[in-house]
């Protein structure tokens, strides 16, 4: 706990959005001494935020009139002299005040950009009054701040409204965050700053991944939050906005632990299940529904006083109607009471929700994911309570119904509602702000976006152009010109947008138009060298056109600024392989699969690299990770036995072998599967230097699998054969099975097309049809029957008899009437068998 209990208590409340009673009556003891007889906290906590702004504490740090150097440095040199030139009883005050400053920013820019209702508040509002010359061209002074929060070459969403705030969090929550001694938490704020700034930029920055990493250990760190009973519900916070940061970065295991941690803590049992129900207006029998089963353990209930209160219904974004005339609103269940939702607070709806987008994240994107997604979503909206949970879940669905054709409509008029809700003025900040970071809140573009997006789907392309122009959204305006066959209005634009200001993301866009480099290079020039973005379109446009060598310089000066572009990686990997430099290739797929971890396609790539540098091992373990991955995948499958036959793992060759027939019903590999019988037969040790004759029955089993689906291969009878000893066993019921599946091999070799026409494959029919007489003569001595011997005997003397026919017709000299001399041995061996066979025929019939 802090050196100052009164400080941990107003960070609790304050990250909190709210104070306790017991919190309110300690703060009226310390605020005269805390903030400079200004009620900042109260403003803080009704919502004001820009009532703080305008304060004159925090005008008292501004006392300096910024001059020509870059605002973020005078920011930074003016908080620093606010916080060290003191004296020592008012150290503590300066920095609860300049804290309340960087929260009432960030909390100001949140409600600029994400929940609404809108607020107007300028630089020089709050900064000297000498200031405003340096912003009276507003569009310039925006441009300047704006261009201060580009990081790692990623460029920042055009039309954010007051990026002021987003630069005055970061200069107090970051640059000078060390200097707030008396504040435990900062990290955290500094956690919530990240996740909002990484929302603003084109790709993900590694610069705000490094320090989500740093302060969410530091966080972590924080033991009483995590220990104490009455922190709880923060300790449930904390996790979950961990859990999205990880999510957000790839850090897919990391993210997990974070919301099962939470959930653990809520004491909460959340499953999908079935349950009898309708889901349209004319189903008479109850069907089984998928249904999400929460469940608390024992009697396990978070303190209500330290939780959010529930928001006003009113005031919350309204869950528009189905109005189907076949589809219901809601599952109708048989039973409702067998699967009743218990009264769920803030942080079970929160968790909830951090457990469906952990999900949702971890499988594909399916019509099953789907469905067991709206479970959950049906589940929140059944209890709505708090404002960014109800408008995040509603966003989700709408993403999920925008292919229905049924639920479409709604879709639509549910992202209008939520669009339009983000004017109204009626539900107060502070209810909106209640769990914010807790949920993934979309920034209101993004829901003009998603409206924008319905719209051209909906054929409502006009409309969708106009939103799409409004938002500035130039990418999105391009690719409807383009879909609708106006590649030179989308030029046009583009050219438009120029004249006005020169940007790096429009000259990459007019490249992408017209496929032309010279933009691309404008882009990087305009940019001083550092957009990401240029030389990973001028890189595509390489590989498009095989220019393998030149889109290789251009993804390795992409990533080298920004290192977490998944999509570069792999295409980078590609381009190695193209060029075959395998050791670039398996160092790209690393990076990539590094980042995200269950691309199964990645992984088998990088296989591919290790196969090539004759890493057959480290190919093993890769394409096992990819089948982890995508485990429907057959190409990847039959990557692994062929890897698995190189490094001598048989055991698992036949169980991928059975994979491959579950996803190729006739899938067949006679080399792998002349490998597996050579090395159970032989006795060949394993990688392991374990015998592989142990594997036997197994290799028996799928040989039965495979012949049951290809019949007509006469290379596999006689693999399965060899599998029983070929007739040579000492175990009778083997060198039954051998003459069955010999008998089969040369069934499928003579209804064979052309079989008897070249000499070398009847040579080979030949051969075989010898082996089975020899098999049919061993097996005959060791029947009882006579009747069953005789009709053994009969059936190969008839096999030999048929192609001592065939030769002599096809292979006979018409002049000297000689059988051609490659056949004639062959032909002296049938005979004499036929002999041979037909004597122990005889001597069968003489013991009947």
């Amino acid at each position: 706990m802090s050196a100052y209990p009164e400080i941990w208590s107003v960070e609790l409340a304050v990250l909190r959005g709210f104070q306790t009673a017991s919190e309110f009556q300690e703060s009226l003891q310390h605020q005269k001494s805390l903030t400079d007889n200004e009620d900042l906290l109260q403003l803080l906590f009704e919502g004001n935020f820009k009532a703080i702004l305008l304060s004159q504490a925090v005008q008292d740090i501004f006392v300096t009139p910024l001059t020509a150097e870059q605002i973020d440095v005078y920011l930074e040199k003016q908080i620093l002299t606010y916080l060290d030139h003191c004296a020592e009883d008012d150290r503590i005050k300066r920095q609860m005040v300049v804290f309340l400053l960087g929260v009432s920013s960030l909390q100001l820019f949140v409600q600029s950009n994400w929940t609404g209702p809108p607020v107007c508040i300028h630089p020089q509002d709050f900064l000297p009054s000498t200031t405003p010359e340096l912003f009276s061209e507003v569009k310039d002074g925006k441009t300047a701040v704006m261009n201060l929060l580009v990081l790692d070459g990623e460029s920042v969403y055009s039309l954010t409204f007051n990026p002021i705030l987003l630069l005055l969090a970061r200069v107090i929550l970051v640059n000078c965050r060390r200097k707030l001694t008396g504040f435990q938490l900062v990290p955290w704020w500094t956690l919530r700053y990240i996740n909002i700034h990484q929302q603003l930029l084109e790709e993900r920055s590694p610069q705000l991944f490094a320090l989500a990493q740093s302060c969410a250990e530091e966080a972590t760190a924080i033991e009483t939050l995590f220990t104490c009973e009455t922190c709880r519900q923060l300790a449930i916070q904390c996790h979950l906005e961990c859990g999205y940061i990880f999510l957000y970065f790839y850090e897919y295991k990391k993210a997990k632990e974070r919301f099962n941690t939470a959930k653990n803590l809520t004491k909460l049992q959340i499953s999908l299940t079935g349950a009898l129900g309708k889901r349209t207006h004319f189903q008479e029998k109850s069907v089984a529904q998928l249904v999400l089963d929460v469940q608390r353990e024992g009697d396990a209930v978070l303190s209500s006083e330290l939780s959010p209160a529930p928001t006003d219904q009113g005031s919350l974004p309204k869950n528009q109607d189905l109005n189907d005339d076949t589809v219901m609103n809601k599952i109708i269940l048989e039973t409702p009471e067998q699967h009743q939702i218990p009264d769920l607070c803030a942080e079970d709806l929160a968790v909830i929700l951090g457990v469906c987008m952990d999900f949702q994240k971890n499988n594909p994107v399916h019509k099953l994911t789907e469905e067991e997604i709206m479970a959950f979503v049906s589940c929140l909206l059944s209890q709505p309570k708090f404002w960014a949970i109800q408008m995040t879940t509603l966003m989700l669905r709408t993403k999920l119904e925008k292919g229905s054709t049924r639920r479409v409509e709604r879709a639509m008029l549910q992202t209008q509602a939520l669009a339009d809700h983000f004017e109204d003025k009626k539900t107060p900040v502070v209810e909106r702000l209640k769990v914010f970071y807790c949920c993934p809140v979309p920034p209101r573009w993004a829901v003009q976006r998603q409206l924008a997006s319905l719209l051209f789907d909906l054929g409502c392309t006009s409309s969708a152009l106009k939103n799409f122009e409004a938002l500035e959204m130039w990418e999105d305006v391009i690719i409807c010109y383009e879909r609708t066959g106006q590649h030179g209005k989308a030029e046009e634009i583009l050219r438009q947008e120029l004249e006005k200001k020169e940007t790096a993301s429009l000259y990459c866009l007019l490249g992408d138009v017209l496929r032309e480099h010279q933009y691309y290079d404008k882009a990087w020039e305009i940019s001083n060298h550092r957009s990401a973005r240029a030389q990973r379109s001028k890189g595509l446009l390489h590989l498009r056109n095989k220019e393998f060598k030149e889109c290789v310089e251009c993804f390795e000066r992409s990533v080298k600024i920004n290192f977490l572009q998944l999509g570069v990686w792999f295409s980078l990997g590609c381009a190695y392989i193209a060029l075959e430099d395998f050791e670039g290739a398996a160092r790209s797929f690393q990076r990539c699969v590094s980042l995200e971890p269950d691309n199964a396609e990645a992984w088998n790539n990088l296989s591919s690299a290790y196969i090539k540098l004759k890493q057959k091992v480290k190919a093993f373990r890769t394409l096992q990770e990819a089948i982890k991955c995508n485990y429907e995948h057959w190409q990847i499958w039959e990557n692994y036995i062929i890897t698995c036959i190189d490094i001598g793992e048989f055991a698992e060759a036949i169980k991928a072998y059975h994979r491959l027939l579950d996803l190729r019903e006739k899938y067949k590999d006679v080399q792998v599967l002349k490998i597996l019988v050579q090395a159970v037969v032989d006795g060949i040790a394993d990688h392991r230097g374990e015998t592989a004759t142990k594997l036997k029955s197994r290799l028996q089993e799928l040989f039965g699998r495979v012949t049951a689906k290809v019949t007509n291969d006469a290379e596999i009878w006689k693999l399965y054969a060899k599998l029983y000893g070929d007739g040579k066993s000492e175990n009778t019921e083997e060198n039954e099975k051998a003459l069955q599946y010999l008998a089969k091999a040369h069934r499928c070799n003579t209804q064979a097309d052309g079989w008897d026409k070249d000499m070398a494959s009847f040579k080979e029919v030949a051969k075989g049809a010898i082996e089975l007489a020899y098999v049919s003569m061993k097996c005959s001595k060791a029947k009882s029957s006579a009747q069953e011997a005789i009709q053994i005997l009969s059936s190969a003397r008839l096999n030999l008899r048929s192609l001592v026919s065939r030769a002599k017709q096809l292979y006979t000299d018409a002049t000297t009437a000689e059988l051609h001399t490659h056949l004639a041995d062959d032909v002296k061996a049938m005979e004499t068998l036929i002999t041979e066979l037909q004597e122990m025929s005889n001597l069968w019939k003489n013991q009947v």
